[in-house]
């Protein structure tokens, strides 16, 4: 193994990596497949949400984990993938007319941290997720903040 890695920190940076690339692959053909903005921004909320809801303990480690540095080092890489397909969906609703002027770098890391958020509790695999909790309750909850954030009424939406 040695061979191939310099030490156990940079094996797991890479199968951090590794993983974080494919996770960000999938949400971000959603997005690509998607006709408009709003679909766009409804394909990353819903991508991101549902994938990290069916996978709670690979999403747990890929977003609130303690790591070690290295592997530190490359979630902030994933963060900012996020956080620059974000802006460019948010970018182009503006000019859509569908989303209110705004920062859309600043406002994509809002909306992503949000979405993080939200799905703290559901993720946690050191819990069990309450029996009462609707994923798809949660998700249109996330959906809703997020497009009303955005500007977005209920008739962009729709």
């Amino acid at each position: 193994m040695y061979s191939y890695f310099d030490n156990r920190d940079t094996l797991l940076a890479e199968v951090f990596r590794d993983t974080a690339e494919y996770e960000f692959a999938r949400v971000s053909a959603a997005v690509d497949a998607a006709d408009s903005p709003v679909a766009r921004l409804d394909a990353l909320i819903v991508t991101f949400a549902e994938r990290a809801l069916r996978g709670r303990r690979l999403a747990w480690s890929l977003l609130f984990e303690p790591v070690i540095p290295a592997v530190d080092a490359q979630r902030l890489r994933l963060r900012r993938w996020y956080r620059d397909l974000g802006a460019q969906v948010i970018d182009d609703g503006v000019a859509a007319g569908v989303f209110i002027p705004q920062d859309a770098g600043v406002t994509a890391s809002a909306l992503l941290g949000a979405i993080s958020e939200s799905l703290v509790g559901a993720l946690n695999p050191d819990i069990a997720p309450p029996v009462a909790d609707d994923p798809d309750a949660l998700l249109d909850t996330i959906r809703a903040f997020c497009f009303r954030a955005l500007g977005a009424t209920e008739k962009e939406r729709s």
